[in-house]
């Protein structure tokens, strides 16, 4: 039987059990299953012992001691099978663990229908957009402050493998190299698991913590690149502002997240963030701190994203934004990422393909020249500083190249309707008195 239906045979067991609740649920559960047996799986394939890790497991609860016996412990049938379904992926096989790595990230897609849990998913066309503009190398070191399931990280690991490691040492530099944070329990086991299916032997620098959650000057300045997707439309708990300086102080999770990535970016190091439209016209705090990161970095490059990027989980408008500590910014690109031909939404069935950025990366050019191969087109369009600086660093800057864009947005196209008819109605009752005035007056002068 191949993975894929060893997968499919185990969610499909998995629904059967009405003491589960929900997709989310579901996949917490095998999640865990996942990690012990891929954790065992790593342990024997490295020949270390258990102590050279450093995530401990109880000897009762490595995968070999309660769970490779078919006939072993369990608490409950169902439970039983699964595990003996997953007894049937042998990831000590290269080829095996490769196409489970595939089948891993249709599973964290599942998230962004899973409820709340499609927050820590972003779809892998906007990572694999950002990691090969963004292109960490080797010897860098990558971080992702709030790295959900690792989807960043994972692309990252993967795009330094495949284009600059040459030796066996090389590839143990590049493990050192990546760094992440999660605060919630789930994610961070998701990812955890998923570092090592990349390759990442021992993930001990995937940590579950709040990043946010230490004063904003105890952090070194020494990342060179962060590639992230920050929660936003949040807030953080009390206290947490404290953290920062008090002109910049907010409980707006988005907004801390973006003077931590300032923060720790070394000089010269390069960052890209998916941000909402709201932090692009936001005012008050969010005014301050687009004044300190066009002040403290080159913000060359805004993309702004379509509705329906985040469809499940969210419909809210999205920018990445690209920016490199250490230079003021002078001028700001934006870039106006379209629908494909035939497509008016994304949708689970229809979700955004990375070959849609191809036009992008055509245009992008070299950042060590200024970007002086850039033009202007129907999507994109330059902004200088100073115009910003007028505009009290309001980003939210509409294409000047498109004409009036039409929101497809279903109450406002009703309520629109019903202005429209109501208009005619005022018109036909006006004309209605008009033409009833000029026949009475026809009658009278008749007589």
């Amino acid at each position: 039987m191949s993975i894929s239906s060893i997968i499919k045979s185990i969610q499909d067991i998995m629904r059967q059990d009405a003491g589960v609740d929900g997709d989310a649920q579901r996949l917490s559960q095998l999640s865990w299953l996942l990690f012990l047996k891929i954790f065992d799986a790593q342990e024997e394939a490295l020949e270390f012992e258990q102590e050279n890790y450093k995530i401990s497991i109880p000897e009762q609860y490595l995968w070999r001691n309660w769970a490779a016996n078919p006939e072993g412990i369990t608490g409950d049938e169902l439970l039983r099978q699964v595990i003996n379904k997953l007894n049937e992926v042998d990831f000590n096989r290269s080829d095996e663990r490769h196409l489970f790595g595939d089948i891993y990230e249709q599973l964290l897609r599942d998230l962004q229908s899973a409820g709340n849990a499609g927050e820590f998913y972003t779809p892998r066309a906007v990572t694999r957009f950002i990691v090969d503009r963004i292109d960490p190398k080797l010897g860098e070191r990558v971080m992702d402050p709030a790295c959900g399931t690792g989807g960043f990280l994972a692309c990252s690991f993967d795009h330094v493998k495949n284009n600059y490691v040459e030796t066996a040492e090389d590839h143990q530099a590049l493990q050192q190299q990546i760094f992440g944070v999660e605060k919630k329990q789930l994610p961070h086991l998701l990812c955890t698991t998923n570092m090592m299916l990349h390759g990442i032997e021992v993930p001990v620098q995937i940590r579950h913590d709040n990043t946010l959650n230490k004063p904003l000057s105890s952090w070194d300045s020494d990342v060179d690149v962060i590639v992230t997707n920050p929660p936003f439309g949040g807030t953080e708990e009390h206290g947490i502002e404290k953290n920062f300086p008090a002109e910049f102080q907010t409980r707006e999770t988005a907004d801390l997240f973006l003077q931590l990535i300032i923060e720790v970016l070394a000089d010269k190091g390069r960052a890209a963030v998916v941000l909402p439209d709201g932090t692009l016209f936001g005012e008050g705090v969010k005014t301050k701190l687009k004044k300190m990161l066009t002040e403290e970095c080159n913000l060359h490059t805004i993309v702004r994203l379509p509705n329906g990027v985040f469809n499940p989980y969210t419909g809210i408008k999205t920018n990445i934004l690209f920016f490199t500590k250490g230079q003021p910014t002078k001028d700001i690109w934006f870039y106006e990422h379209p629908y494909p031909e035939g497509v008016k939404n994304y949708s689970k069935t229809k979700p955004m393909k990375f070959e849609e950025f191809q036009t992008e990366i055509d245009w992008w050019g070299d950042e060590s020249e200024g970007f002086a191969s850039r033009v202007e087109n129907n999507h994109a369009w330059k902004v200088s500083i100073e115009e910003v600086i007028k505009r009290n660093y309001n980003l939210d800057i509409s294409n000047p190249y498109q004409g009036e864009v039409i929101d497809y947005d279903p109450n406002k196209l009703l309520a629109d309707y019903a202005e429209q008819q109501q208009s005619i109605d005022t018109l036909r009752s006006q004309l209605k008195d008009v033409l009833g005035a000029a026949l009475s007056a026809n009658t009278t002068e008749g007589k």
